[in-house]
């Protein structure tokens, strides 16, 4: 009997070992995670970029930007520098606004009306869950999540390259304005838009030529 007792002690020793080295995976990521963050703000901050809003977020090995930038040039060089080592994938959802608050004032100004939207919209998502409707991943579709979700599906394509396109969504229709290379970009970015989720209709007012 004591025989049988000292065997089981053994096997439950032997199963609870490995317990302690599983949990500190978790830990390990998140730890990479944050040495990843504090590399891509370190870029951002030694970059044209530090003067805006942009805040980042790494979970998993993926990082998200958000906020806002100027042109469509600058969102593009925001995806360049967060492209860390480490990093699986860059969630690029930076909105390009003219009027992108910089300087120090600027972006307290910014992150304390983030704040108060933040707040207005989490009371409201309730109420517009059935009227917008959800994403797969359980987003609510508004059109500043389509706008973006349209912005982030131009990054990386090479024949939108060097176009210069500004989106515009109202009541889930995306209007596309500016400037594309070719013909062939064109229709590359009216195709994009329309693969966004809860995208209605696309409006193509796109032009060929250069930046101007």
């Amino acid at each position: 009997m004591k025989a049988a007792l000292g065997s089981m002690f053994v096997v439950a020793t032997l199963i609870a070992v490995p317990a302690p080295a599983r949990a500190a995976v978790p830990q390990a990521t998140k730890s990479a995670d944050h040495n990843i963050d504090e590399r891509i703000e370190k870029q951002l901050n030694s970059s044209s970029l530090r003067k805006y809003d942009i805040k980042v977020s790494v979970t998993n090995g993926v990082a998200t930007l958000t906020g806002t930038v100027p042109t469509e040039a600058d969102r593009r060089k925001a995806s360049q520098l967060a492209t860390e080592a480490g990093v699986a994938r860059v969630e690029n959802q930076l909105i390009v606004d003219l009027n992108a608050p910089t300087g120090t004032a600027g972006t307290m100004k910014s992150k304390t009306k983030a704040g108060a939207d933040a707040t207005k919209n989490g009371a409201e998502k309730a109420v517009d869950k059935t009227k917008e409707g959800l994403s797969k991943t359980g987003e609510v579709i508004t059109d500043g999540w389509i706008t973006t979700r349209v912005h982030s599906k131009f990054v990386g394509e090479d024949l939108l390259k060097d176009s210069d396109i500004n989106v515009d969504t109202k009541d889930h229709v995306v209007t596309l304005k500016g400037t594309v290379m070719s013909a062939a970009a064109r229709a590359r970015a009216v195709e994009q838009a329309k693969e966004v989720e809860g995208v209605h209709s696309v409006i193509d007012h796109l032009t060929i030529g250069p930046k101007k």
